[in-house]
């Protein structure tokens, strides 16, 4: 099945014509959550993160609990239907997760490979480096994770991504 990512103006609508089993949200804490009628509550992860890689003054950067609570919520996800994540602009906070998602579900799979993938699906894309660092040491991946993150680099300077789409199952290392 297959990993959405979005921004959160685009999420509603692509709830609708996905029909996801399960929606990831991170917005800063002080924005509103979306409600997905179709998605029931323990079904939609709401975090509210700062996209932020360093605490700046009362804004905390993504924490390895935040980083624990997306691996926890993934791991439940079946890949029967759709999972949608979506931050502010689908640039950061959701492709880290969709990142990790990836990373979860493909244990054996080159970090390198899922993160040249979303390159290839993004050109926008920039996951957040502090959530996938503690996603990366959560999941023992020994540095791995964050290195693939840092080969990809910066995207394209946007304000808003087009949702775009990455398979949640890749081929294994031998």
């Amino acid at each position: 099945m297959t990993i959405w990512i979005c921004s959160l103006a685009a999420a509603p609508e692509m709830a609708r014509r996905l029909k996801p089993s399960r929606v990831v949200s991170l917005l800063s804490p002080y924005d509103s959550f979306p409600h997905f009628a179709d998605v029931g509550g323990d079904l939609h992860l709401q975090m509210a993160v700062h996209d932020i890689t360093a605490d700046i003054g009362d804004w905390q950067a993504p924490s390895q609990t935040d980083a624990e609570r997306v691996i926890r919520f993934v791991e439940g996800w079946d890949r029967v239907a759709p999972l949608l994540i979506h931050c502010w602009a689908g640039i950061s906070r959701s492709t880290a997760s969709a990142f990790i998602t990836a990373c979860v579900h493909n244990p054996r799979t080159d970090e390198e490979e899922i993160a040249w993938t979303i390159r290839k699906a993004s050109p926008m894309a920039w996951p957040n480096a502090r959530l996938v660092g503690h996603a990366d040491d959560v999941l023992g991946r020994g540095g791995r994770m964050a290195k693939a993150v840092a080969a990809i680099g910066r995207g394209e300077i946007s304000g808003e991504t087009r949702a775009f789409s990455i398979p949640s199952s890749f081929s294994s290392r031998p």
